[in-house]
């Protein structure tokens, strides 16, 4: 008989059950047999926040499997003790029917040496997807083509690359350079570089990303928070207005050095290290980057010359306030908000109907022309408008001999290219993940770090300061149809015929709407959906996205990103465990392979109780470490949301059995109850089992 397609989520008072049956290996989605292929379900035991972080990342390995269910169990199975240990406690008898007699005695597994369990951990950590097994029986020949196809995934989707994905590719990547073209001007005012370097930022590095990384969606360039970081950190160290060669040398040198971090982070396999910073922190951190952001392009909105340099909000009121009187320009200001209330309708518009989306898209680069045409029809320039003036016209020159290999400059440069680097590594990743599940394609979170730090090196040799993904530009890429990567090649292409043919043509363009472009682009990084939802489930994690938040606003940029990392490393590291330890333990738990215990309801560890049998069709695993879990609470919701949206476009349902009392409260709180449904939660865990297991195995 047809199987439903279940996933059972089993949470105990004192522990709790979560479990997840995944399809078999789906055919084609144009297959009409996908919808009847059948799944198995079965229960398995863990805390659903604690363990949703390890769900997140396990899930996209389940749904490879045939016909599996995943338990994770951190609860020992039950023993009996002697009366005089505990004289009121029976013994168990691991869920018998009271008709039963037969009962089980608890074994001992084999004892395992420091060395083992260190290395098997580390094996864990570090190759828990065993990248190397399909290089296992091969010829050297093939090997050495499976390793050019894993570091260059071109040369697997470029074999089967058609007309129809090039036209969507065209489409996407002519509309993101629409896009990408003005906010690249602007995000290179943040980091106090002049505009070519922005739009150098888009041609190089988009070229390079397609070759190395995994995503179809994401869109390379200039981001707005980590140009405001890179801006800030470098005019600590170097004035950009009294020495712009040594400063744009600084920049060059900190761009290396971020991609030669991200890059090892993800040769040696240690991408699980930007999971420490806390989802609240983060919130917290990118809306008050946003705040800043805006009130640093109140120069530009309103026409002052004298500005300060400093970001905090008192500084920049008190320079408003100080020009109030003769330093606004009203042509300037008139400019400002009209094409700042234009590019807020439009992007209303395109986020109220998808279908309309390139509106939104369109949008900046036809306030540009606009802009342009007006003022140079007006001559407004001559009236206190500015103006852009000049773009350097040509590609990219070499600058590998301008960036600082030794000196005390190099040390500043790597420094503020490992902060500035991990930013941007922690964005890119987010986004590439966040489309993957919607997409429903894998990603290989390490090959994108070593595909994002070789682009930022050779950015960083091509006069490229920091580049990563940006969600806006992303987000316009994905609804515009791109296919693959090759949309950022596209952008490239475009932005090469800008620099080479129609840079003249920006002489003209008012710095008011450049400044409005990047306003109504960070708006968006404001999330406060999402900071309601953390201050409904979780005080704690509210107050340190507070912290986060006005560590930025109110003091820097380096005090709200340093306020977002300690307060991420409380959370971690919360009884003064050793930090090696936690890691071993918390980003790759241990897991335990467990079989049902004949005639009882009990599923112990398959290596530990040898008369144990596996459930037909079902496989159930426990995680056996400590509960030591990165992120948990609104973190762990968050993921486990997104684990249900990635099952439920698989036709698998995610239910949950007996929740404890703080966590069926954070469950209503998140609304989480109501998006898997309150008919899918269960009191015990054989309810749960009976209803949708194969019915061979509802005697169990």
């Amino acid at each position: 008989m047809e199987m439903k397609k279940v996933a059972c989520a089993v949470l105990a008072a004192a522990s709790a059950t979560v479990a997840l049956a995944a399809e078999g290996p789906a055919p084609a989605p144009t297959s009409a047999s996908s919808a009847a292929f059948p799944a198995i379900g079965a229960v398995l035991g863990a805390s659903v926040l604690s363990f949703a972080y390890y769900l997140h990342c396990l899930h996209g390995n389940i749904t490879g499997q045939p016909n599996y269910l995943y338990a994770y169990n951190p609860t020992p199975v039950p023993t009996c003790r002697s009366p005089p240990e505990r004289a009121t406690e029976p013994c168990l008898t691991f869920g018998m029917d009271s008709s039963a007699e037969h009962s089980y005695k608890v074994s001992v597994p084999p004892k395992k040496s420091l060395t083992e369990e260190f290395s098997e951990a580390a094996k864990e950590i570090f190759l828990a997807d065993d990248p190397l097994r399909q290089y296992k029986d091969q010829p050297g020949s093939k090997k050495i083509w499976l390793a050019l196809q894993y570091v260059f995934p071109i040369l697997d989707w470029g074999r089967h690359y058609t007309v129809e994905k090039f036209k969507g590719d065209l489409i996407a990547g002519l509309t993101i350079a629409s896009l990408s073209i003005p906010q690249d001007i602007g995000y290179s005012k943040l980091a106090n570089l002049p505009p070519e370097i922005g739009l150098y930022s888009s041609f190089v590095p988009p070229l390079i990303y397609p070759l190395m990384g995994g995503s179809r969606d994401i869109a390379m360039g200039p981001v707005a928070v980590v140009s405001l970081l890179l801006g800030t950190l470098l005019q600590n160290e170097i004035d950009p207005k009294t020495n712009p060669l040594e400063y744009r040398r600084l920049a060059f040198t900190a761009t290396f050095f971020a991609g030669v971090t991200q890059a090892a982070l993800g040769f040696f396999r240690l991408g699980f290290i930007i999971e420490f910073l806390s989802h609240a922190a983060i919130i917290g951190f990118m809306a008050g980057a946003a705040i800043t952001i805006a009130l640093q392009q109140l120069k530009g909105f309103l026409g002052i010359k004298n500005f300060t340099t400093k970001t905090d909000i008192v500084s920049v009121m008190e320079s408003i306030w100080r020009s109030a009187h003769h330093g606004w320009n009203w042509q300037t200001i008139l400019i400002s908000a009209s094409f700042l209330s234009f590019l807020l309708v439009t992007k209303y518009i395109g986020k109220k109907n998808k279908k309309l989306f390139w509106i939104s898209a369109i949008a900046p680069l036809t306030s540009v022309i606009v802009s342009t045409l007006l003022v140079y029809m007006t001559r407004s320039d001559k009236h206190g408008v500015a103006v852009v003036k000049y773009i350097k016209k040509g590609i990219n020159p070499p600058s590998a001999s301008l960036i600082y290999f030794n000196g005390p400059f190099a040390l500043k440069g790597f420094k503020i290219g490992v902060v500035a680097g991990l930013i941007g590594l922690t964005e890119a990743i987010a986004i590439g993940r966040t489309f993957a599940g919607m997409k429903e394609y894998q990603l290989d979170g390490n090959r994108e770090m070593l595909a994002l730090g070789t682009m930022n090196v050779v950015g960083s040799l091509t006069s490229c300061y920091i580049t990563t993904g940006g969600f806006g530009r992303s987000a316009v890429n994905s609804m515009a149809g791109c296919k693959t990567a090759a949309s950022n090649m596209i952008l490239s292409i475009v932005v090469l015929l800008t620099l080479e043919f129609i840079t003249p043509l920006f002489k003209y363009t008012p710095k008011a709407i450049l400044s409005s472009i990047v306003i109504a682009a960070v708006i968006g990084l404001i999330d406060y959906k999402s900071a309601y939802s953390i201050w409904k489930v979780d005080k704690m994690d509210f107050l340190a996205c507070l912290g986060a938040f006005f560590g930025v606003v109110f003091a820097s940029v380096e005090y709200g990103l340093l306020i977002a990392v300690w307060i991420s490393a409380c959370l971690f590291c919360q009884v003064g465990i050793s930090l090696v330890k936690i890691i071993l333990q918390a980003t790759r738990p241990n897991i335990a392979l467990l079989g049902n215990l004949p005639r009882t309801t009990i599923y112990a560890n398959i290596e530990q109780y040898p008369e144990v049998t596996a459930v037909p069709g079902v496989v159930i695993v426990r995680v056996d470490s400590a509960i030591y879990f990165i992120d948990i609470d609104t973190s762990g919701i968050h993921a486990l949301e997104e684990l249900f949206r990635v099952l439920e476009k698989r036709q698998t349902q995610l239910i949950l059995v007996n929740p404890g009392t703080t966590v069926i409260q954070k469950l209503h709180l998140a609304n989480f109850t109501d998006l898997i449904g309150e008919e899918k939660i269960f009191l015990t865990v054989r309810d749960a089992v009976k209803k949708f297991a194969p019915k061979e195995v509802d005697s169990v």
